[in-house]
C-alpha cells in the first residue's frame, strides 16, 4: 500500500516519541515468558484473517476508548502491532499520552512477522 506523504510524515515525527522494537525483539520478548500484553491494532477483519499467537484484538479505531477498561494498570507492559508498523506507532503515542508508561510498537508489524515465516493463528 502506498501511504500519503502527510501520513508518512506524521508517523515519522511520532516515531521519535515512542519506543519501537524489531520483530526479533518481539520474538525474544515472547520467549521470556514474563507478563506483557500483545495487542493487534489492525481492523477486526484483518485480525480474524490471521494474527500473532497470544495477541488480543483492540483496533486502532477503538483502542483509546477501550484500553482503560481492558488494561487499567498504566504500568502494564504493552506491545502493539499493525499491518506494517504505522498504525501501531500512532496508537503507541496515544497510549503514552493517556499515561501508559511501557508501550512498544513493533516495527514492520504483521507483515514483518509473516515475512520471516513465524506462526500465525487463523480461525477455522
Amino acid at each position: 500500500m502506498n501511504h500519503s506523504p502527510a501520513f508518512l510524515e506524521l508517523v515519522n515525527q511520532t516515531r521519535k516519541k515512542i519506543h519501537e522494537s524489531t520483530t526479533d525483539g518481539l520474538i525474544q520478548r515472547l520467549s521470556d515468558e514474563k507478563g506483557f500484553i500483545l495487542i493487534d491494532v489492525r481492523e477486526e477483519s484483518e485480525y480474524k484473517n490471521g494474527h500473532i499467537p497470544g495477541a488480543i484484538w483492540m483496533g486502532k479505531g477503538i483502542i483509546e476508548r477501550d484500553i482503560e477498561m481492558r488494561i487499567p494498570e498504566k504500568k502494564t507492559e504493552i506491545w502493539l502491532y499493525c499491518g506494517g508498523g504505522y498504525r501501531s506507532v500512532l496508537a503507541a503515542d496515544n497510549l503514552q499520552k493517556m499515561g501508559y508508561t511501557r508501550v512498544v510498537s513493533v516495527d514492520g508489524g504483521f507483515k514483518a512477522w509473516t515475512n520471516i515465516g513465524r506462526e500465525v493463528i487463523k480461525p477455522v
